[in-house]
């Protein structure tokens, strides 16, 4: 399995970002299919960043622009942006057939929490 770390800006503010928390709800999925991801924050992690001499640079050159800053196998994959839920997997070594079945899973967990079409608990509903 690759090592896979990103850097991400500080945290402050009172600003929602969707891809972030769209990250963290893949990070949190991956994770319980027991991949690991390394997250480290500006703020909290500052000494993450000037340890790796990629990230290193690329910051200093681009400042906060270059953020979030996603490193595999010690090789930069992408900057300026969060990767997709499918560069995620692919990175953390999941297979398509993992991806497939963990996409499944999560399917099946919304449909069985209510709401009148997949209310498995009720037999059925309204659709």
């Amino acid at each position: 399995m690759s090592k896979v770390e990103i850097f991400e800006p500080g945290v402050g503010g009172s600003f929602v970002d969707q891809d972030l928390l769209r990250v963290s709800a893949m990070i949190t999925v991956l994770e319980a299919e027991g991949k690991k991801i390394i997250r480290y924050n500006l703020s909290n992690h500052a000494q993450a960043f000037i340890d790796n001499d990629q990230v290193n640079t690329a910051f200093e050159k681009d400042g906060n622009e270059a953020l979030p800053i996603t490193v595999v196998d010690g090789e930069i994959k992408q900057v300026g942006s969060y990767p997709s839920n499918a560069e995620l997997a692919a990175w953390t070594g999941m297979s398509r057939e993992e991806l497939i079945s963990m996409v499944i899973k999560a399917r099946d967990a919304a449909n069985d929490g209510g709401g009148c079409c997949g209310d498995k608990k009720s037999g059925g509903g309204c659709c």
